[in-house]
């Protein structure tokens, strides 16, 4: 549809994207990250096809959920990693990337429900360590909900925290979603009807972009290869069922988090980790905002809030990426891949040992953080 301004985009990104550490080691001709520019396995997910990217062998197996407007190689850094070890499973929500379109509207029981059975129809069975990134939190604590007995343990990777927030901060990020939906619809219809796609607002310093650039924390992406970039920016510039899954995800959120209200279920000593920036909402460090008090006293509320997951497990502890935006695993990817790797250990051990160890962990309360019973704060880096 696009092909004229796609392939000027390509030449640009070539000529401009980083791509050091994208090269694999063999020749040096084939970018790592390739492999999510084209489908992986396509699995039946209940009449319809999600992508599935799956790496490694060993059990539990990891699953990825990427955050809002993301798909799978929003963890393209940190998946073959995890690869290393055991088996590490990513995959692209109906609509979004290269699956089909599923069933409206998009709830994140239909979301759980549509994985649990996509893992199923690929053979893959539990147990599984859930890594869960932004809205894919939620994603990840509904499955958690609905399919206990194949969930090891949750890492949860800046994820939002709205249904555990005050009401205050609950009704301005649902006032905050009517624009954003707007926008995006906007971008949506602008492809439908073949016209030019509206432009973001950008920073001072920032050079123009696309509605279709809004994916991810923007496209281009310097950490992946422009072969990658480029794919990412076709789907973005000519796939309507993109738009139209992230505008229902958006939209059902409140009843998300109503139904996660309702379900706050305990898992019991099943290990938790939670990850927390203190950059909610912030996709790159070079556009963070500037430290006001109204500022750090809405990442303060964010941690807090976010906390009060560590009540879900006797085995659960909050990590600080202090160095990292939102985008823990693009920032500071070995904060990721060890809080994994210790939930991995954690669950593999027999039940009566799987028991938080403090002595190996460092308490470390950031101001206005309070430590909860036997779980720990502890800072990376």
């Amino acid at each position: 549809m696009k092909h004229t301004q796609i392939g000027v985009l390509l030449a640009l990104l070539i000529s401009t994207v980083a791509v050091s550490g994208q090269q694999v080691a063999s020749g040096g001709s084939s970018p790592a990250d390739i492999l999510y520019a084209k489908p992986g396995k396509l699995v039946d997910a209940g009449g319809f096809r999600l992508n599935l990217y799956c790496m490694g062998s060993g059990s539990p197996t990891v699953v990825f959920e990427s955050g809002w407007e993301d798909w799978a190689p929003a963890w393209s850094t940190v998946q073959p990693q995890i690869a290393k070890w055991t088996r590490a499973c990513s995959y692209d929500r109906a609509g979004a990337g290269f699956s089909d379109p599923g069933l409206m509207p998009r709830t994140s029981v239909r979301i759980a429900e549509e994985l649990h059975t996509a893992l199923n129809s690929a053979g893959i069975s539990g147990p599984y360590i859930l890594v869960g990134h932004a809205f894919g939190g939620d994603n990840v604590r509904t499955f958690a909900d609905l399919y206990m007995g194949d969930v090891a343990g949750l890492v949860l990777v800046e994820a939002d925290p709205t249904d555990v927030e005050s009401a205050t901060m609950q009704e301005a990020d649902r006032r905050g979603r009517i624009g954003i939906v707007s926008q995006l619809r906007e971008c949506r219809n602008a492809i439908v009807e073949h016209k030019p796609l509206p432009m973001l607002s950008s920073h001072p310093g920032q050079s123009q972009r696309t509605c279709a650039q809004q994916f991810f924390r923007g496209l281009p992406e310097a950490a992946w290869s422009p072969e990658l970039n480029a794919m990412l920016l076709e789907i973005a510039e000519t796939k309507v069922a993109n738009y139209d899954a992230y505008l229902s995800e958006m939209e059902q959120m409140g009843w998300d988090e109503a139904y996660l209200k309702k379900h706050r279920r305990s898992l019991g000593s099943r290990p938790i980790r939670v990850l927390t920036s203190g950059n909610h909402g912030v996709g790159h460090l070079g556009t963070r905002p500037a430290d006001t008090p109204e500022r750090l006293k809405y990442q303060q509320e964010i941690t807090r809030a976010q906390a009060r997951w560590l009540e879900l497990s006797s085995n659960a502890k909050q990590i600080f990426a202090r160095h990292s935006s939102e985008y823990i695993q693009f920032d500071e990817p070995e904060t990721v891949i060890n809080a994994i790797r210790e939930v991995y250990e954690q669950a593999r051990r027999p039940k009566g040992r799987r028991r938080f160890d403090k002595r190996h962990a460092r308490f470390a309360p950031q101001r206005g953080e309070i430590g909860r019973g036997p779980k720990e704060y502890k800072e990376s880096g």
